[in-house]
């Protein structure tokens, strides 16, 4: 029998965003504190999302209002990062990203941090943008995962395939 293991990953479910982001532009639609001032939210491609209006206070504000849609919808906010707004014309804008798997050199700092701080025996292998880990003992993984999540690598961490 193979040794158990787990897998690392950082993604987010395209389909929670899209109804985040239909909610914020629907808030942003109705606000009495948002009429007139241009706002709004759109996607600009597959994994980035454009915000603007006509004031930077109001497009904060708008930004504002998609993380707390985000949250709502379970999405880590470390899986969105945006920029500041600047001016383009008479209107700001800014774009967000939505951040999906893992960096290379992330990668090996969590390979790091398992080999360093896990147990004994357990091994982290990079495969693409996840991280496989195996171990003898499911303990030993269960004792990796409560490590991954204490340590901020600034990215959100989802723990799957657990076998």
């Amino acid at each position: 029998m193979a040794d158990p293991s787990f897998d690392v990953v950082s993604k987010v479910e395209h389909q929670e965003v899209d109804n985040a982001l239909n909610q914020a532009a629907k808030e942003l639609s109705t606000r009495f504190d948002f009429r007139g001032t241009g706002s709004e939210i759109t996607w600009a491609g597959e994994e980035a999302v454009t915000i603007q209006s006509e004031t930077e206070e109001r497009c904060l504000a708008a930004i504002d209002v998609f993380k707390e849609k985000l949250i709502k919808r379970g999405i880590s906010l470390k899986a969105f990062e945006v920029g500041e707004p600047a001016i383009s014309g008479k209107i700001y804008k800014v774009t967000g990203k939505i951040i999906q798997g893992i960096e290379a050199d992330k990668a090996k700092k969590i390979a790091k941090t398992i080999r360093d701080e896990g147990p004994k025996g357990v091994q982290a292998q990079i495969q693409g943008d996840q991280l496989r880990v195996t171990g003898k003992k499911k303990d030993h993984l269960q004792e990796v995962i409560a490590l991954l999540k204490n340590k901020d690598f600034g990215i959100a961490l989802q723990f799957t395939n657990y076998r």
